[in-house]
């Protein structure tokens, strides 16, 4: 048999055993609950795997070992930010969200959290969080689809169009399947592929180029600043700013709806500890992994006398190639695509949530059947991914510029109003609302304008924007309300002490009845 042919076996190999999955957690999704939250039974390993899986994308095999590849260690500086910003994330946001989610109206989005944290009787916020979503999510997914069509055309010689369209076709349908267990549980077999492939390609690439000292002689034979953390002997003001803004990809973690969407699928909070360590342990290895893999990438091609590759970002894939027997190297190959198919599923996920769940139901139908709402968010499912792919069809910027983009979206709009929701008793629907909208709008302007400050990330402006005004609004209109006090203080109360959840939630149902509450949403009757 051929290479390729080895290579396509393990790859049918995979594609198959994820749809296995999808068919298996098909008949365990009853609800629009199940679907989208997995009736919050969700283990620490596979939170954890699953939040690294959708999180790295094709970012950790071929756009972190690209830019590696290309500029040397000052690129690592993402990767710094990034671990950082996770580990935050999972220390302070997860078990807290957790428990309010839970506390409060038993929410199962993002926006739905929001709506009822904040008391929103207009439900403007929870309209307005959904549609920023979808609209930053299409750009997500659409990197992802063409990260797709990227490796199958460097991989199997196929055309961009047929490669992007086979990861849309099956990502589609496992996510349309199983929903959020189908996609967790993919993730976690994902996840792990992920870490085998980038443990063993550096190996086995060091032991092949003479070890580490010859690595990194022959390596900087190519690039002279390689292995310096600024880009050479001096720092410049751009340089300054390049770091900065690399550092400050860590803030974007606080407002990612497909990553925090894990925090509150878990089944208590306490569980955010033994997850934080796994899920920090997967991803310090998988980049130190990314980051062997550029060099021993830089250093074969001293060595071989072949050159630098045209495109720096299919440094994995040469190497997986390079090193492996050919049905290995299939599997090598199948964990980038498994990064690239586990991002777009959980982002597809939590889109079509937001449509149905955050649009749909408030626009025109307040009472969604079991079935029809699972039958609605698989629709969703499809109509975004048309979307997307549509986009992804003539791409027009590097994965790593989209990434970028949506990344900065999420943390711009989402991230400080869901700190000041979980932290802050005073933050009020209006503060949050011209917040995360003021930190759209400007992620969305700030990118499109370059030159001195302006190549600061725009991920920073839209973030100090929206706290700003959050706050200032916030201020300017909060008003005592007993409903959000008790669930505040339960929320904090169960993060301390889970066995306490049914009297917390009694509590809360009390303040609930006498304030003419509903039980089940935040509407006032």
């Amino acid at each position: 048999m051929t290479d390729k042919t080895y290579q396509t076996i393990a790859m049918v190999i995979y594609l198959l055993a994820m749809i296995g999955i999808g068919l298996w957690a098909y008949r365990k999704n009853d609800s629009v609950d199940d679907y989208i939250l997995g009736g919050r039974q969700l283990h620490p390993a596979v939170a954890a795997l699953s939040a690294g899986a959708s999180d790295m994308s094709g970012w950790l095999l071929m756009g972190l070992p690209g830019a590696l590849y290309a500029h040397g260690l000052i690129e690592s500086w993402i990767a710094i930010g990034l671990t950082a910003g996770a580990w935050l994330n999972w220390k302070f946001v997860a078990p807290r969200l957790r428990s309010y989610t839970e506390v409060s109206h038993n929410s199962i989005t993002v926006p739905s959290f929001l709506d009822s944290r904040l008391r929103d009787s207009s439900h403007a916020l929870r309209i307005v969080s959904g549609v920023v979503i979808l609209f930053f999510f299409t750009f997500y997914v659409s990197s992802g689809l063409v990260a797709g069509g990227i490796f199958f055309e460097a991989a199997f010689g196929t055309s961009y169009l047929t490669g992007m369209l086979l990861i849309a076709v099956v990502t589609i349908l496992y996510t349309l399947l199983g929903g959020f267990l189908a996609v967790s549980w993919t993730d976690l077999v994902q996840g792990i592929m992920m870490l085998l492939a980038l443990v063993f390609v550096p190996i086995v690439g060091l032991v092949t180029v003479g070890g580490p000292s010859a690595a990194i002689s022959s390596a900087q034979n190519i690039n002279p600043n390689l292995h310096s953390f600024v880009g050479g002997d001096t720092l410049s003001l751009a340089g300054i700013i390049g770091i900065f803004s690399a550092l400050a990809w860590g803030l974007g973690y606080f407002g990612q709806p497909h990553i925090i969407v894990r925090f509150m699928a878990l089944r208590q909070p306490s569980e955010a500890k033994p997850a934080r360590r796994i899920g920090i342990g997967w991803m310090v290895i998988s980049i130190l992994g990314a980051m062997g893999t550029a060099l021993v990438g830089i250093a074969w091609a001293d060595q071989s006398g072949a050159g630098l590759l045209d495109n720096p970002e299919q440094v994995f894939i040469y190497m997986g190639q390079i090193l492996f027997h050919p049905f290995i190297a299939g599997f090598m190959l199948a964990a980038i695509l498994a990064a690239i198919m586990s991002t777009i599923s959980s982002q597809l996920l939590v889109s079509s949530s937001a449509l149905v769940e955050d649009i749909y139901a408030v626009f025109l139908s307040k009472n969604v059947s079991k079935r029809s709402g699972v039958m609605l968010s698989r629709g969703a499912v499809i109509v975004i991914s048309m979307i997307a792919a549509l986009l992804a069809v003539s791409p027009s910027d590097t994965i790593l510029q989209l990434v970028a983009f949506a990344w900065a979206g999420f943390g711009g709009a989402f991230g400080p109003i869901i700190l000041l929701s979980l932290f802050w008793r005073k933050l009020t629907t209006q503060g949050a609302l011209v917040g995360m909208v003021t930190g759209a709008l400007t992620v969305v302007i700030w990118s499109n304008l370059s030159g001195g400050i302006f190549d600061l990330y725009e991920i920073v402006p839209g973030f100090i924007a929206n706290v700003t005004i959050a706050v200032v609004a916030s201020l300017l209109t909060y008003r005592p309300n007993s409903i959000i006090t008790a669930e505040f203080d339960a929320a904090l109360m169960l993060v301390r002490n889970w066995e306490d959840r049914d009297r917390a939630i009694d509590k809360v149902r009390e303040v609930h009845s006498k304030d003419h509450y509903t039980a089940r949403s935040t509407r006032e009757q």
